[in-house]
C-alpha cells in the first residue's frame, strides 16, 4: 500500500494505516515496517466482517456451528475496533516517541479534527434510525478521552490500561444503577442527543450521556481497549520477543476473564445456570441475565464488567499479533488476504457503507438472520476495497478524513 502518515481509515477509527509501503492488493513486503501494518489493516479488514456479521448475519440463537460462529464475532469486534482506536492514535502522534513541537502540535489537532468528524458522523448515522449502535461517534470521544494519555510510555500505558480495567466498570455499574436524574437533564440541553434522536433527546443513544455510560460502547468502561491498544502500539513489534510477549499476555488475558468468569459463576451460589455452551454467561450475549451483583461475575460481551473486559483485551491483542505475525512471515497469505487488507486499509467507508445498506433495505431487527446479506454484502466491500487500493492511495472517506485534516498543517 502507498498509505502515508495522514492515511488513517477512520481518521484513526474504525481503523488507521500507516506508511506503507505497497497498495493492498500488491503486496509485496519490501519494508518490514509496512508489512507490520498490513497486519494491522488485515485486523481492521476482521473487525469490518465481524461487525457485518454481528449486525446482518444469521441469529445465533439458531444454534449449530453456524450460531457458534456468529457469536464469535458479537461485542468482540467492536472490542477489537476500540483496541485500534487506542492504536490509531499512536500511529498518529508517534510510534515509539511522540512528536514533539511543531510536528506533536499538528499531531494532536489531527486528532481532534479526526474526533470531531467521528461525533459528527456518528451522530448522523445514528438519526437514520436503523437498530444498528453505531460506533463511531463513540469513537470520537475516545479519541478526546485518551489523546492526553499520548506522551506516555508503553509500560505506563499498560498500568493505566489495567488500573482502568478494574475501576472504571465499578463506576460504571455504581453511576448506571443509581439512575441519576441528571441524566435527562443533561439530555435535554444536549445537541448531540437533540440530532442523534430526530428531535426527541431523552434516551437518545447518541448523546453524551449514552455515549459516556448508557451506550452499548460506554466510554466508561471501553476506554481500557483504547488504552491497551496504545500501549502495545508504541512497543517495537517488530522484535520477535516483544510479539511472544504481547501475544502470551493476551492469550492470559483472555483465559483470566472467561476461565475466571466461569469458575466464579460456577462457585457463587444463586448464579442462573446456562444450559450449554451457546448460551454460556462466561462468553455469550445469548446467556441469562445474573441476578443483583452477580451480573459482574459474567464476561458476556457489552456486559461491561472487568471480566469482560480483560477476555476481549486479550482476544484483540491475540488477533492483532497474529495478524502481524502471519503478514510478516507468509507472503503468499498476504497475497490470499490483500482484499481484506484493503477493507481494512478504508474500514470507515466499509463501516458507513454497511449502516447505509441498513438503511436502505430496512433491517428492522438486528442481527438480521440473513446469511444471503452478509455474504454478498462482504464480497461487494472485499471486492470493492480490493480494486479501488490498485487505483487509489486512500479509500473515498478516508481521503475526505484526510482533506479536513490538512487544517492541521496550519499550526505553528
Amino acid at each position: 500500500m502507498t498509505h502515508n502518515a495522514s492515511a488513517t481509515s477512520v481518521g484513526g477509527g474504525p481503523g488507521a494505516a500507516m506508511s506503507t509501503t505497497d497498495r493492498p492488493g500488491t503486496v509485496t513486503g519490501t519494508a518490514q515496517t509496512g508489512v507490520r501494518l498490513l497486519g494491522v489493516d488485515l485486523a481492521r479488514g476482521l473487525a469490518v466482517l465481524g461487525m457485518y456479521a454481528a449486525h446482518v448475519g444469521p441469529d445465533p440463537a439458531s444454534g449449530g456451528v453456524l450460531g457458534f460462529t456468529m457469536e464469535l464475532t458479537h461485542g468482540r469486534s467492536s472490542a477489537l475496533f476500540a483496541f485500534l482506536a487506542g492504536f490509531s492514535i499512536i500511529l498518529i502522534v508517534g510510534r515509539r516517541t511522540p512528536k514533539t513541537g511543531r510536528s506533536g502540535r499538528q499531531a494532536v489537532v489531527k486528532v481532534l479534527v479526526r474526533a470531531a468528524i467521528l461525533l459528527a458522523l456518528g451522530t448522523a448515522l445514528t438519526a437514520l434510525g436503523t437498530d444498528v449502535e453505531v460506533i463511531l461517534a463513540y469513537y470520537g470521544l475516545f479519541f478526546l478521552l485518551a489523546l492526553p494519555l499520548y506522551r506516555l510510555r508503553a509500560t505506563t500505558l499498560a498500568a493505566i490500561a489495567a488500573i482502568s480495567a478494574i475501576v472504571l466498570p465499578q463506576l460504571w455499574f455504581r453511576v448506571i444503577n443509581a439512575d441519576p436524574r441528571w441524566f435527562d437533564t443533561i439530555n435535554r440541553f444536549d445537541p448531540l442527543a437533540w440530532a442523534s434522536g430526530r428531535g426527541e433527546p431523552l434516551d437518545a443513544p447518541g448523546g453524551l450521556v449514552g455515549l459516556l455510560f448508557t451506550g452499548s460502547y460506554p466510554a466508561l468502561s471501553w476506554l481500557p481497549f483504547v488504552v491497551a491498544g496504545m500501549a502495545v502500539a508504541r512497543l517495537d513489534l517488530s522484535a520477535r520477543l516483544i510479539r511472544r510477549r504481547v501475544l502470551t499476555t493476551g492469550i492470559a488475558l483472555a483465559v483470566l476473564g472467561y476461565a475466571g468468569s466461569a469458575l466464579a459463576l460456577r462457585l457463587v451460589p444463586g448464579t442462573v445456570p446456562s444450559t450449554g455452551i451457546l448460551d454460556a454467561p462466561w462468553w455469550s450475549d445469548l446467556a441469562p441475565e445474573q441476578p443483583g451483583w452477580r451480573h459482574q461475575l459474567v464476561a458476556v460481551p457489552h456486559s461491561e464488567t472487568t471480566l469482560s473486559v480483560l477476555a476481549n483485551t486479550g482476544v484483540a491483542m491475540v488477533v492483532s499479533i497474529a495478524c502481524l505475525i502471519a503478514c510478516d512471515r507468509f507472503h503468499t497469505f498476504r497475497r490470499i488476504t490483500a482484499p481484506l487488507i484493503a477493507a481494512g486499509s478504508m474500514s470507515l467507508t466499509a463501516y458507513v457503507f454497511h449502516i447505509a445498506v441498513i438503511a436502505v433495505i430496512g433491517f428492522h431487527t438486528l442481527p438480521a438472520d440473513s446469511l444471503p446479506a452478509l455474504l454478498g454484502l462482504s464480497a461487494f466491500v472485499l471486492l470493492f476495497a480490493f480494486c479501488w487500493s490498485r487505483l487509489f492511495r486512500r479509500g473515498p472517506l478516508e481521503w475526505l478524513l484526510h482533506r479536513a485534516t490538512l487544517v492541521a498543517e496550519r499550526v505553528r
